[in-house]
């Protein structure tokens, strides 16, 4: 066997190796009751804001920590720990995607990312609110 096979074999084998890799480290996106079974994966989790609980934001003694709660796509409330400052526009954001990991009650987010309604679609809304969702159900039963 030439050394230019050996080489070309050694080179698919670690690219193979590569892929795989990064597959079992991507980050799912689920929902908080997932993301609370494995603390230890990152996921993606999308929802919306609840408008009617208290945000923290205190940049004089932290500018990188923000806290607020959110529903999932499911409904399902959360605190979020977002380890960045309070994105701009935050409060009028229609849906958004936290990007990060579960720790007991909390879901501790690196990244965020946020759809406000002026900027896209004329606002037309993804999400349902938890009574509309009840409403929907009660209305299919």
């Amino acid at each position: 066997m030439k050394k230019t096979h050996i080489i070309g074999i050694i080179v698919i084998a670690i690219s193979i190796g590569v892929i795989f890799g990064s597959i079992n480290d991507s980050s799912t996106y689920s929902n908080f009751t997932e993301s609370s079974k494995n603390e230890q994966a990152e996921f993606h989790i999308v929802g919306y804001l609840n408008k009617e609980k208290p945000q923290v934001y205190e940049p004089q003694k932290n500018p990188d920590l923000f806290q607020f709660y959110m529903y999932d796509k499911d409904s399902v409330e959360r605190k979020v720990v977002l380890h960045k400052s309070k994105p701009q526009d935050f409060d009028r954001s229609e849906q958004i995607v936290i990007i990060g990991k579960s720790k007991k009650n909390e879901f501790h987010a690196d990244q965020i990312l946020m759809k406000c309604p002026s900027k896209y679609d004329n606002g037309s809304p993804e999400f349902q609110s938890p009574e509309e969702l009840e409403k929907e159900r009660t209305a299919n039963s």
